[in-house]
């Protein structure tokens, strides 16, 4: 019999009676089912939100922090479930799941040490003045399908913490583990706090539009970003948005190829290549480039393709078929226009799952869809550059903004350029590296104001200034 998950509105589990199917990517088999649900449950959850707003606002940081802190155990006690499940409906090797699950529950820890102390700019004998911060309401959060747990407790946290309120959307591609952490964390929190609904992609533009829902956050594609956009301005809503990124990294002439190899395979292959900020065009200089690129290609061949649920598994399936679709036709166009390929370029659509080889391509040109597009599978095209001022143009020819990455034996050398580009997020000799106390923002289309640290957490905050005149009190 095929397990059923319910929603968390108002503190309690529930369903509709009408049921999504939830697919495993890797053998396209039914794993489950969620609540099909439409704008009555929708209405039903930012009702008591709302109510539930109105006394959640009053309390202080330490019950907020108590709260969170539930839900970080809840997440960590029942980490081998919780990455069992991750695997099985979105795809990603057992391990990369657990990374998951166990950072989800580090950053709720984390975020919750934040504070938002009042800012005095003037306390003298003659007027006082502070801004304390004050939370923005009913927040609606909405979750992508590449990192369904870790993008659903960056929306709850800085919203509980804040003194907000939220109705949580997951995608529904990977509902479930989400379901599952809303069935273990429904009495952190009092009822209304937390509420998770699930249903087809039409709930989003209910959530963007509904009226009594104060705030959007919201993680995905600049095309969906862009409609979010336009729906929240009805209202004035305040808006959160993390979107698509073609991000560069570049690799200067003293990198060592045998050190650096590795480590930017992962950095564009880690999630089959569903990362935003994955190194989506790799410029390499000329004077390293074949040498690296071989020693790319040869790793490359070492790592296993396959269902994650498998040992020794490297890099799973594409985690639904309209993203597998998308990936195979830009390699197909790729092909189409006799680009060389150092690795990959053949997929089995009428193979059982999602897969597709890894694929990295030889000095593609700059204009080709599979470079001046977001991949977001596992493809990595490599390019040749000769100076500093054209890697710099080239990576910064972009729409996007999101992240990047330099790659030097010169860290000094390295920020330089590092300071160069137009990215919200650039690391030097490292790759995907977030922290809970800094900010994560895109910039160009990449994105709308910020994720982590303080100033995540103030996005979901109103500024409010007190300003009194001590000497001219009414008698």
């Amino acid at each position: 019999m095929t397990t059923q998950y319910k929603n968390l509105i108002n503190g309690k589990m529930v369903d509709t009676g009408e049921w999504l199917d939830v697919v495993n990517p890797a053998t396209e088999e039914v794993i489950g089912q969620v609540p099909a649900c439409g704008a009555a449950e929708l209405d039903e959850a930012v009702a008591a939100a709302r109510t539930a707003f109105n006394s959640w606002k009053k309390t202080s940081f330490d019950e907020r922090r108590e709260a969170l802190g539930k839900i970080a155990k809840a997440i960590s006690d029942n980490a081998e479930e919780l990455y069992r499940l991750l695997t099985s409906e979105q795809g990603k090797p057992h391990e990369q799941a657990k990374q998951e699950i166990m950072g989800a529950s580090y950053m709720v820890a984390a975020q919750a040490q934040l504070d938002l102390d009042d800012e005095i700019f003037q306390d003298d004998e003659k007027e006082s003045i502070r801004t304390r911060r004050v939370p923005v309401g009913v927040v609606g959060g909405i979750v992508p399908w590449n990192f369904p747990v870790s993008m659903a407790v960056q929306k709850i946290v800085p919203a509980m913490l804040a003194g907000c309120t939220i109705i949580l959307k997951p995608s529904p591609f990977t509902p479930i583990t989400t379901l599952r952490i809303a069935e273990l964390i429904a009495d952190a929190a009092p009822p209304g706090v937390v509420n998770i609904i699930t249903g087809e992609d039409s709930i989003g533009p209910l959530i963007t539009s509904h009226p009594d829902i104060d705030k959007i956050t919201f993680t995905g594609s600049t095309a969906t970003g862009k409609k979010i956009m336009e729906g929240a301005s009805a209202d004035l809503k305040r808006i959160t948005l993390e979107l698509g990124g073609n991000d560069a990294s570049i690799v200067l002439p003293d990198a060592d190829p045998k050190k650096v190899a590795e480590q930017l395979f992962w950095s564009s292959f880690m999630n089959a290549g569903q990362i935003c900020i994955a190194a989506k065009r790799v410029y390499i200089h000329e004077d390293i480039y074949d040498e690296l690129s071989q020693a790319i290609a040869d790793y490359a061949a070492q790592v296993k393709v396959g269902d994650g649920s498998e040992q020794g598994t490297g890099v799973g399936p594409i985690q639904n078929k309209k993203q597998y679709e998308r990936v195979l036709e830009l390699i197909e166009d790729a092909k189409d226009k006799g680009y060389k390929f150092l690795t990959g370029g053949e997929s089995d659509p009428s193979g059982t799952g999602y897969f597709v080889p890894l694929t990295i391509l030889d000095n593609p040109p700059e204009d080709a869809r599979i470079v001046a597009e977001e991949q977001f599978g596992p493809v990595m095209p490599l390019m040749k550059f000769s100076s500093e001022e054209e890697v710099i143009e080239r990576a910064n020819n972009s729409d996007y903004g999101l992240a990047g990455a330099v790659w030097s034996a010169d860290a000094d050398k390295a920020v330089e350029i590092a300071e160069k580009l137009e990215t919200g997020t650039v690391w030097v000799n490292q790759f995907l590296k977030l922290t809970p106390h800094t900010p994560f923002a895109g910039h160009k289309q990449s994105g709308f104001g910020a994720e982590y640290g303080k100033e995540g957490l103030l996005e979901f905050t109103y500024p409010q200034v007190i300003m009194v005149n001590k000497q001219n009190a009414p008698a």
